[in-house]
C-alpha cells in the first residue's frame, strides 16, 4: 500500500515542482541526491573512491519533450565523461533513454547515446542505459544491442527482475555478452507482466544473479537484501567464482555500513551517485522501494 502511495506521489507535477523548489525539499533529498552540481557529484566520487568503492553517476531528470532538453542533458554526461577521464576517477556514467529524447523521437535518442558510448570509448570508461518503466523495456533492450555490436564492451544495461520477461532477456543479452545490471525493480507493473508478491520477486532475483554470476560475463549485482546477499556470498564460496566476475551495486545514502563491509571482505562495490535539481521523481521511488526510509527522514527532519 505504502509503495503504491509513493509511486503515485512520484508522478504528482503540482507536489513536484513545490519540493524540488523548496529549501525542505531539497534538505530531504540529501539523503539519496549527491547535489545539484557535477562538482557536488564528482566531490562524491572522489570520497566513495578514497574508500575503495567505485561509483556510476547519473544526472536526474527524465521525459524531456525538446531536443535542445536532450542535448542539454546529454552534455551534462560529456563533462562527467570528462571529469571521470581528467580525475583518473573509478567512475562510470548512467544514462535514461527518456531523459534523451526517446518519448519524441527515438533517432534522436540513438544518435546522442551513440555519442556519449563514443566518447566513453575514447576515454576509457562506460556507459550504462538505465532501465525505466515497462514501456520502455524492449526499446531499452534493443538500442543498447545495436550500440554494443558498434563497439563492444563500452554499454551496458539494467534489467529488473519483477518482469516475468526478465529471465529470456537476461538469456538474450549473455548471449550477445552485454554487461548487465540486475536490480529488483521500482516502478508500478501490472501483475500480467511482472511478479505482485516480494518473495517470487526476491526468489527470481537469486535465480538470476547466481545465472549472471556464472555466465563469464561482468555483472552488477544491485540489491541492499542483506539474506540476498549472504546466500550469494555463500554461492561465490561453493562455486569457486572469481570476485572479478561481478560487482556488488547500491544506491547513494543506503546501507553504507553494508557497502564498507563488503569491500573489507575483498569484493567489488560500485555504488550509483544521482545528482541534480530534478532529483523528485528518483526520491520518491527510493521510498516507495523501502518505506521504512520515510520514517527516517521525517525523525531527520524533525530533529534537525
Amino acid at each position: 500500500m505504502l509503495r503504491s502511495f509513493f509511486i503515485a506521489l512520484s508522478q504528482n507535477r503540482v507536489l513536484r515542482r513545490f519540493a524540488e523548489r523548496s529549501s525542505a525539499g531539497r534538505r530531504m533529498s540529501n539523503r539519496f541526491v549527491a547535489g545539484m552540481t557535477v562538482e557536488d557529484a564528482i566531490a562524491v566520487c572522489e570520497r566513495l573512491n578514497r574508500e575503495g568503492i567505485a561509483a556510476t553517476l547519473d544526472s536526474l531528470g527524465e521525459s524531456v519533450t525538446t531536443e535542445a532538453q536532450a542535448r542539454r542533458s546529454a552534455e551534462i554526461y560529456h563533462r562527467l565523461l570528462d571529469a571521470i577521464a581528467t580525475r583518473a576517477l573509478e567512475a562510470n556514467v548512467s544514462v535514461k533513454l527518456s531523459q534523451m529524447g526517446m518519448d519524441f523521437d527515438p533517432e534522436l535518442t540513438e544518435t546522442i547515446v551513440g555519442e556519449l558510448v563514443n566518447h566513453a570509448s575514447r576515454v576509457g570508461s562506460f556507459v550504462r542505459i538505465d532501465m525505466e518503466g515497462s514501456p520502455y523495456t524492449e526499446a531499452t533492450i534493443a538500442l543498447t544491442e545495436r550500440l554494443q555490436s558498434r563497439g563492444p564492451n563500452q554499454v551496458g544495461t539494467v534489467l529488473q527482475a519483477y518482469l516475468y520477461r526478465t529471465r529470456a532477456d537476461a538469456e538474450r543479452l549473455l548471449g550477445e555478452r552485454i554487461r548487465i545490471r540486475l536490480c529488483k525493480g521500482a516502478y508500478k507493473e501490472p501483475p500480467a507482466i511482472a511478479f505482485p508478491n516480494k518473495k517470487n520477486v526476491d526468489d527470481n532475483y537469486l535465480k538470476l544473479a547466481q545465472r549472471m554470476m556464472t555466465s563469464g560475463v561482468f555483472c552488477g549485482i544491485a540489491t541492499h537484501d542483506e539474506k540476498i546477499i549472504q546466500q550469494l556470498l555463500v554461492f561465490v564460496r561453493e562455486q569457486n567464482i572469481s570476485r572479478e566476475a561481478f560487482e556488488f551495486q547500491m544506491l547513494y545514502g543506503i546501507r553504507r555500513d553494508l557497502q564498507r563491509r563488503l569491500v573489507k571482505l575483498g569484493f567489488q562495490v560500485r555504488v550509483y551517485v544521482p545528482f541534480g535539481p530534478e532529483w523528485y521523481p528518483y526520491f520518491m521511488r527510493r521510498l516507495a522501494e523501502r518505506p521504512a526510509n520515510a520514517v527516517f527522514l521525517l525523525k531527520n527532519l524533525l530533529q534537525s
